[in-house]
């Protein structure tokens, strides 16, 4: 059976279940970070060498205050667990951040760094995380970036080597949580000849029964290039 080499996620669907679970909305996200270790986990029975999440949208911050605020200490409670950790699996695992990354807390931005540089030797496995990150600015900065290095002539090659994700590869397919049928802004670039599965359970609900059945919907279409 083909497996893809690269998965991208976009984990939906948070918010709606911590509402219908009657939990608190900082707990329904720590449930759905958590989440990501049991992806990681089933990549890995298939050998799955890449997967990219979707972590935090530039139009995240115009939500809520307290909100992006909850957001913000999980994501330093996480890093911090990251960085410390003595789990064996941690050296097989490279972590990378894509996005506009200046747009967070100074604090936020070295504990990014940091998690890049600990596990920066590791080539088993990699995890991407997209933060601060929005499919639209990727290439408008992209674009500034050729802009400012005075290069005239642009054309596919140029465009991708300027992407925030220019050393990954396409992703082959791209899971989507909570029902919803659209990109919402994930990789316009990369995602041209991607697959797509769209999951109707909210994130925190996503089972590795489902992360089974996106493989097997995978495996069986037919990718075409060009049509």
């Amino acid at each position: 059976m083909e497996t893809p080499k690269h998965i991208a996620i976009i984990p939906d669907g948070n918010r709606r279940w911590s509402k219908q679970n009657g939990i608190d909305r900082q707990e329904g996200y720590a449930i759905g970070i958590k989440k990501i270790g049991d992806i990681l986990k089933w990549c890995k029975e298939h050998d799955i060498k890449m997967l990219t999440m979707w972590g935090f949208s530039t139009d995240n911050f115009k939500r809520d205050k307290n909100e992006v605020g909850d957001l913000f200490k999980l994501f330093k409670e996480n890093l911090k667990k990251a960085i410390e950790s003595d789990d064996k699996n941690k050296d097989e695992l490279r972590v990378r951040f894509f996005g506009r990354l200046h747009l967070f807390p100074r604090e936020i931005q070295e504990m990014i760094k940091k998690a890049e540089q600990v596990s920066g030797k590791n080539n088993n496995y990699q995890l991407n995380l997209l933060l601060s990150y929005g499919g639209r600015e990727e290439i408008v900065d992209a674009v500034n970036k050729i802009i400012s290095e005075g290069i005239e002539k642009v054309d596919e090659k140029t465009l991708s080597d300027h992407m925030y994700t220019s050393e990954l590869p396409d992703p082959d397919l791209i899971i989507r949580t909570s029902g919803e049928q659209r990109l919402s802004g994930l990789m316009p670039w990369q995602s041209c000849y991607s697959e797509f599965y769209f999951s109707e359970k909210l994130w925190p609900d996503f089972s590795k029964d489902d992360f089974e059945d996106a493989l097997d919907v995978f495996a069986k279409r037919k990718r075409r290039y060009g049509t």
